[in-house]
């Protein structure tokens, strides 16, 4: 059985050099290559690829976003993230997104070739080093609304617009981006939205 993979990375070297290398192996076609995440679902729609492998920091649309979108659009191909970040908060996200495997892109390439082939077989990946920080993140703090306030703050939305977006009092998200600075153990509002993306909160 061939493997047929589509590749998402935004670094043209790089992207190169991993199609150069992913040719190399006889059992596995690279199907599509792209360098955005808002790419991945319609070209994986059009080229039903086995095993997406897809880096986290993608303009357009972010890997780990995307790769939940493809399960959802696609289920049958499965999905491999690789970023240079190992932060516990991604690797659970990936993992909540439906991500068979997550690697480093320090990664060996004759394991990369292997997780691939163990994906598509129906296996996870996860490298031993992720998998303890994913475990030794911190456990979310926030509720479903003081997420969702500290996203829109994420995005750079004022507190008037976020107050309008969610239909709440302008007091009422202020009051909301103070505990979010509390229980996340932040210095300001910057630092919690520094710290919940790194733990993947938001």
């Amino acid at each position: 059985m061939t493997i047929g993979v589509l590749l998402a990375e935004d670094m043209e070297l790089l992207r190169g050099a991993l199609v150069r290398l992913l040719r190399l192996e006889d059992d596995i076609t690279v199907v599509a290559e792209l360098g955005r995440g808002d790419e991945i679902v319609p070209v994986a729609l059009e080229t039903k690829p086995d095993v997406a492998l897809i880096d986290i920091d993608l303009p357009g649309l972010d890997g780990i976003s995307a790769a939940a979108e493809l399960h959802r659009s696609l289920p049958q191909c499965r999905n491999l993230i690789v970023t240079s970040l190992g932060r516990p908060g991604n690797v659970r996200r990936a993992m909540m997104a439906h991500a068979s495997g997550f690697l480093l892109k320090d990664t060996p390439p004759d394991q990369l070739v292997t997780a691939i082939r163990k994906i598509a077989a129906g296996e996870r990946v996860l490298d031993a080093e992720l998998a303890v920080t994913a475990l030794e993140g911190r456990t979310n703090p926030l509720t479903r609304r003081e997420a969702e306030v500290l996203s829109l703050a994420a995005e750079g939305a004022p507190a008037q617009e976020i107050a309008g977006a969610l239909h709440l009092e302008l007091s009422t998200v202020r009051n909301y981006l103070s505990s979010v600075v509390t229980k996340s153990g932040a210095r300001n509002r910057v630092d919690a939205i520094r710290i919940a993306l790194s733990e993947g909160w938001i």
